[in-house]
């Protein structure tokens, strides 16, 4: 098997078990808030994390280099979070995704003032088209537009600028700042919003808050493998697969289906999404490529791969 199967493999089997994560998430929040959700997924992650640093060989300390834009950037993190796990309890998955899929249109856009990125004339209407898509998926004046709606076009802004400025300062900061500052927020911001809302968890469900914190960090080491491995535009596409899981889980376990307009919206921001990582990887090094080398879903409990990958390199 060439190294690009191998990495689209990966990347299929990641986003297989992202999409399984955001199941657990709608799940669960059928009976508890999103906060009460981010704080015991977080609580749970950090034995996880605290194993994968210990073989973190960088010397420094905790203090980031650019506190400001890591201060922003922890900010985003969390209310991305907080967006997608409410969107993700009160929409239909299929619906949800479509919307989180304008992530990389908006990374594209915020490269320009964030980055100094140049997007040209195909890039730009590429952005358009998928704007479209979106306001397809939305259809505002056809159809009321809920919280979940609002939450979910939150997340795709909040994680897309998160994104970025790892994109801007990601090669200063060590990874371990990246990424234990959003989990140490999480932990006292959301768990202090908890306790107004908190409701107490059978077993059965605490194990449920374990099983999102699990996956999302099987699911992140996966992405690590899948971009060690091929090549950043053979894997990047590899997150649209989770409209199909959506459509899957949707469908079966909690009786959605997808509409015309999700269907059609969706597709349109999907190919505006392709066409941006094929451009991209068609420049090649004459572009800063935004959207290849932010290599993350950006939302969720799932943490950022890109530092990691960036100082295994160093490393080598």
């Amino acid at each position: 098997m060439t190294p690009n199967a191998q990495g689209a493999g990966f990347g299929l089997f990641a986003f297989a078990l992202f999409a399984t994560h955001d199941v657990v998430i709608k799940f669960l929040g059928a009976h508890y808030s999103p906060f009460q959700l981010i704080f015991f997924s977080t609580l749970m992650s950090f034995p996880l994390v605290t194993f994968m640093l210990m073989r973190d060989a960088t010397h420094g300390n905790l203090r980031p280099v650019h506190p400001w834009w890591t201060a922003l950037r922890t900010a985003c993190v969390v209310v991305a979070g907080m967006c997608a796990f409410y969107a993700f309890t009160v929409l239909p998955l299929a619906q949800t995704y479509a919307i989180l899929f304008a992530a990389p249109l908006i990374i594209t856009i915020l490269s320009i003032p964030v980055l100094g990125e140049r997007v040209g004339l195909h890039r730009g209407a590429a952005v358009l088209v998928g704007l479209i898509g979106v306001l397809v998926v939305l259809r505002p004046g056809t159809a009321p537009m809920s919280a979940g709606h609002f939450a979910a076009m939150g997340s795709a802004v909040f994680g897309a600028t998160a994104s970025i400025i790892v994109r801007k300062i990601g090669r200063d900061e060590r990874a371990v700042v990246l990424l234990l500052y959003p989990m140490a927020v999480n932990f006292v911001l959301v768990g202090g919003l908890m306790v107004t809302v908190y409701q107490p968890m059978p077993l059965t469900h605490l194990g449920g808050a374990a099983l999102i914190s699990f996956l999302g960090f099987l699911a992140g080491l996966s992405l690590i493998a899948a971009y060690k491995r091929g090549e950043a535009a053979i894997v990047a596409p590899m997150q649209y697969s989770q409209i199909i899981w959506a459509s899957i889980f949707g469908y079966f376990i909690f009786s959605e289906t997808i509409d015309t307009q999700t269907f059609v919206g969706a597709g349109i921001i999907i190919a505006s999404g392709l066409y941006i990582v094929t451009r991209e990887a068609a420049k090649g090094a004459t572009s800063q490529t935004p959207v290849l080398r932010t290599r993350s879903r950006g939302y969720g409990s799932s943490f950022r791969i890109s530092p990691f990958l960036r100082s295994r390199k160093q490393e080598k």
